[in-house]
């Protein structure tokens, strides 16, 4: 999608909030979402200014751009019904200090919004990008492993986890990252979630949640949560029922890489 016009902006993160509390993993306000765009256009008149945020950090990065995130205390389900009391907008000041904060009323922005503008600002000036999207969510499945002393690593979980389906292995060829554990909201989990996601698309947040990032769209990197939530779902199915599959040998997994063309991920290279 990467669009910049507002509607279809909010639009999309309220298909992918309805997405995301369809696999049960947005409980009550938990879960957020953002959206980092060059340009805005048509933002809605009931989007009024509020004054000036101070950023967590600075951003220069940032400057001049655009940031639709999803606000504190609300819930993803929501947006698509009423996204006036559910997104806050900022435009990012030069500098990349400040932002011009725009609301319907006076909502502030996710209490995580340190990690999801730092995320924005690495990959803005990694990659010059004119798009991202990014999504917070707490699925039950990849959340469990991730507390299990058996998947307490990144090559361990993808070595569980990519040998249940052919398309998962497809769907992440760089796998998935797994982050450790650090409070929810501080400098430690941010400075992490922003160098696991240069290489991983999808990162656990672990004994928390997951972290996903599109450079197509919100519902895009809703899918990647679907996506590693499935397989997650076969890994705990398989545990209950005592362990008896092996799932795909790691020769099956190597010839759908060389037929689909994917990189060995690491824990098949050796």
């Amino acid at each position: 999608m990467s669009s910049n016009y507002f509607p279809r902006i909010i639009q999309d993160i309220g298909e992918a909030g309805v997405q995301l509390n369809s696999l049960e993993s947005t409980e009550g306000s938990a879960g957020n979402i953002s959206v980092f765009i060059r340009q805005l256009k048509n933002l809605s008149e009931e989007f009024a200014e509020r004054g000036e945020i101070k950023l967590p950090d600075a951003m220069p990065e940032l400057a001049g751009s655009w940031v639709v995130m999803t606000g504190t205390g609300r819930r993803l389900r929501d947006v698509i019904a009423s996204p006036e009391l559910n997104l806050v907008v900022l435009q990012i000041q030069p500098g990349g200090n400040h932002a011009t904060w725009y609301a319907a009323t006076e909502l502030k922005p996710s209490s995580e919004w340190n990690s999801h503008l730092a995320i924005h600002a690495d990959q803005v000036k990694r990659q010059n990008l004119n798009y991202q999207a990014i999504v917070h969510a707490q699925p039950h499945y990849l959340t469990y492993l991730s507390h299990h002393p058996n998947y307490s690593a990144t090559r361990e979980l993808n070595n569980r986890l990519l040998r249940w389906e052919p398309e998962t292995i497809v769907t992440f060829p760089e796998g998935i990252g797994l982050i450790p554990f650090h409070v929810p909201g501080t400098a430690l989990q941010m400075e992490d979630t922003v160098k696991y996601l240069r290489d991983f698309r999808l990162v656990v947040w672990q004994k928390h949640g997951v972290v996903s990032r599109s450079e197509r769209s919100a519902s895009n990197a809703a899918d990647l949560v679907e996506y590693g939530e499935m397989a997650a779902r076969y890994e705990v199915m398989n545990l209950q029922l005592g362990g008896p599959s092996a799932g795909l040998t790691d020769e099956e997994l190597k010839a759908v890489c060389k037929e689909f063309k994917v990189p060995l991920p690491d824990f098949l290279a050796d």
